[in-house]
This record gives structure tokens, sequence and C-alpha cells, in this order.
């Protein structure tokens, strides 16, 4: 079964019971309309059970997006993962993950794009020009 088989399968949530647990005895939270028991993971969190506490009941996406989770911590999540957010709930998804490069110009999920190395390689090789120009040009 491919990932998007297993999330259509999952549970529909609405936000309304999400709201309903916000403390350390059930702590859930909302990233990309999917929804995740982080409850057991509390103790675990690099940054500490406050930082998922304070997103407790809510939609915690782009908290969780600022701080630029690694590939581990996105793989990490499936294991907490519940259900999918009610359709009627959610928070205009592929817009907010085009924002926050998620997902490329068709709407497709991107692990990487060219866009993030393309750039920094240009400067790099500006810079690289224009150092030898100005600073081994007399030898």
């Amino acid at each position: 079964m491919t990932e998007k088989q297993a999330s259509t399968n999952l549970k529909k949530i609405a936000l309304k019971d999400v709201e309903g647990h916000t403390d350390k005895s059930s702590t859930w939270i909302v990233i990309h309309d999917q929804v995740y028991d982080v409850t057991k993971f509390l103790e675990e969190h690099p940054g500490g059970e406050e930082v998922l506490l304070e997103q407790a009941g809510k939609d915690a996406t782009e908290h969780f997006e600022d701080v630029g989770h690694s590939t581990d911590a996105r793989t990490m999540m499936k294991d907490y993962l519940i259900g999918d957010l009610r359709d009627e709930d959610k928070a205009n998804s592929k817009d907010n993950a085009k924002k926050w490069g998620a997902y490329g110009d068709d709407g497709k999920e991107e692990a990487s794009s060219w866009k993030q190395w393309l750039i920094p390689m240009a400067l790099a090789l500006t810079a690289s020009l224009v150092f030898r120009f100005f600073f081994l040009r007399g030898n």
C-alpha cells in the first residue's frame, strides 16, 4: 500500500476534536492537515515538551516548518499519525505547503528542488570568478 493510499484509509478527525487534546495526558497536533497524537513523544522531543504543548490542539504546520525539521524527524512523524483533518477543517493546505517549499510548481511533493541549489552554486561561481579577476590577476 502506498503512502497516499494509507492516508485515504485514515479516519477523518474534526478540528474541534483536536482542540480537546491539549495537555500532557493527551496531546494532539495538526501538521499539513494530518492529525498526530504526540503524547508518547513529549519526553523524547529534542526541543522539549513545552514546544509541543504550546501547539497542542491546533494547526502547528507553520511552526513545524519554521524550525526546519530533518528527514529523520519527518519519517518519525508517521509513527504518531492518527488521522486526517476533515475536509471542511482544512486550511488551504497546498497553498501553505507551497509557501513553505514542500511542494513543487506542479503541486507534487518534492524532497529537493533544483532551485534550492542553483542560486547558491551561481553565487559561489560568481564569487570565485571575482576573486580570481581582482586578486590573482597580477600573478
